[in-house]
């Protein structure tokens, strides 16, 4: 049971008692509400110069820690840097400089495509299914990307396999059915080789039938390969496109430049 009795004073005193209690004389609480000057008047009342010096020491002190804590921050992003720099190039793939024929008959080597996203397929013209598979995937993946108009173009890299018979304008007929903007890129057999050899393909050329025709065994895999010219990601043929598609988005996302001097 609760009793609240107001009491009048002065015209200046106003005094609330409340008594909280029950009927069978259990303890009470009282709260007693003193009188206070007007809220109104102690708003408007100016800080001191005590007040000021403490918020301005605050506001220092708040500063420096910030600094501090960017500071931190910046030496932590920068070791972390130095050791995906360290990473990379114990990977050891894509660490050449090619030099091979795109399919147009023009020079191009690894730094043509420095400061652009890559996806690199390599196969040969005549694969039957496995190569056009792959390609429509790759291609594929690099056309959703373009959809995306934050992102910058992926470029999309066809090298053959097969130098015998994928010149420049074998290449050029095979690469138009894809994407507009896929090179196919062709040379030397030790050209051709030796890039290769950069990113750990395997690539055999079987036996030839009747016809002279053949089928050439290699690696079924489409690498990422970031703006500084490092190896990032790779796909197998688990691999669909909607899952090629969101981890380039990742990478794009997620990239910082390398130092080169690191």
């Amino acid at each position: 049971m609760s009793v609240c009795r107001t009491l009048s004073g002065s015209i200046n005193m106003l005094v609330v008692r409340c008594i909280v209690g029950n009927v069978r004389g259990g303890g009470l609480l009282k709260t007693w509400v003193h009188p206070q000057r007007p809220l109104r008047r102690l708003l408007s009342r100016a800080p001191g110069p005590a007040l000021r010096t403490r918020v301005a020491g605050s506001l220092l002190v708040g500063g420096g820690l910030l600094a501090a804590w960017w500071w931190v921050d910046s030496e932590k992003r920068q070791q972390q840097r130095r050791r995906r720099v360290e990473q990379l190039k114990q990977v050891s793939l894509g660490q050449g400089a090619f030099s091979l024929l795109d399919h147009s008959g023009r020079r191009r080597t690894k730094a043509d495509f420095l400061g652009r996203w890559v996806l690199l397929y390599f196969g040969f013209t005549h694969c039957p299914d496995i190569c056009p598979e792959e390609l429509d995937k790759l291609c594929g993946a690099v056309a959703a990307l373009d959809q995306d108009a934050t992102l910058p173009p992926v470029q999309p890299l066809f090298v053959t396999v097969d130098p015998e018979r994928d010149d420049p304008p074998a290449l050029a007929r095979y690469v138009r059915d894809f994407h507009p903007r896929l090179i196919g890129l062709t040379g030397t057999p030790e050209e051709v080789k030796r890039a290769g050899r950069d990113y750990r393909v395997y690539a055999s050329a079987g036996p030839k039938d009747e016809d002279g025709d053949y089928i050439v065994d290699h690696t079924i895999l489409i690498y990422l390969v970031s703006p500084d010219g490092l190896f990032l990601d790779y796909y197998n043929r688990m691999k669909d496109q909607d899952q090629i598609v969101a981890s380039v988005r990742n990478h794009i996302k997620n990239y910082e430049p390398l130092d080169p001097d690191c």
